[in-house]
């Protein structure tokens, strides 16, 4: 375990000011940074930031790593670990808080932030269900399948069943595609 250089609290604090006062000078590296650094106070954390980055190709697909997957970067333990899957669930939640406060259809920016925060970086597909009132608010998020990398099955039956059950006036289905990084693919059905 390295200690930290001479400087540490001296770089710490102007990391802190600039979170602070500019965070969107920040790069993604110090931002994962001063994360790791409130979970482990005494050691130096940007190289540790810099290889979680390059091991999971960004920001978001290390917001959203698993944690078996995060433990296999060197100098990784429960604490660090914590603290990215909070940061995560915090980011995912805040999404998700968006876009159950106004109505789906005029706000598909929102949604579209959301389900990338909480579906775009995993790698095997999932389809959802979300279930809109009559007023095109979301009353249920529900994940429905999870498959491979390359195939999720649906079982229409129990999709149109469960609709009915909860009322639903109109329905998305969204599946994200592993293996094309990035996309979620929709789809809309309303009852009539």
């Amino acid at each position: 375990m390295s200690e930290s250089p001479p400087d540490a609290a001296g770089h710490r604090a102007r990391l802190r000011r600039r979170l602070l006062d500019a965070p969107d000078s920040l790069q993604d590296y110090e931002i994962v940074e001063y994360l790791l650094a409130l979970a482990i106070p005494r050691r130096d954390t940007k190289p540790l930031a810099k290889a979680l980055l390059r091991e999971f190709g960004g920001l978001g697909p290390l917001l959203s790593a698993a944690p078996e997957q995060l433990m296999r970067v060197k100098g990784m333990g429960d604490g660090a670990i914590a603290a990215i899957r909070i940061a995560g669930a915090s980011a995912v939640r805040l999404l998700k808080t968006r876009t159950i406060t106004q109505p789906i259809l005029s706000g598909w920016q929102a949604l579209l932030d959301y389900l990338q925060a909480d579906m775009a970086h995993i790698g095997i597909e999932r389809v959802r269900v979300l279930h809109l009132n009559t007023r095109n608010m979301l009353i249920r998020d529900e994940t429905i399948s999870e498959g491979t990398i390359d195939q999720s099955a649906v079982h229409i039956r129990a999709v149109i069943t469960r609709a009915m059950e909860l009322g639903s006036a109109a329905i998305i289905l969204v599946h994200n595609h592993p293996t094309i990084p990035s996309q979620i693919t929709f789809d809309h059905a309303q009852a009539h």
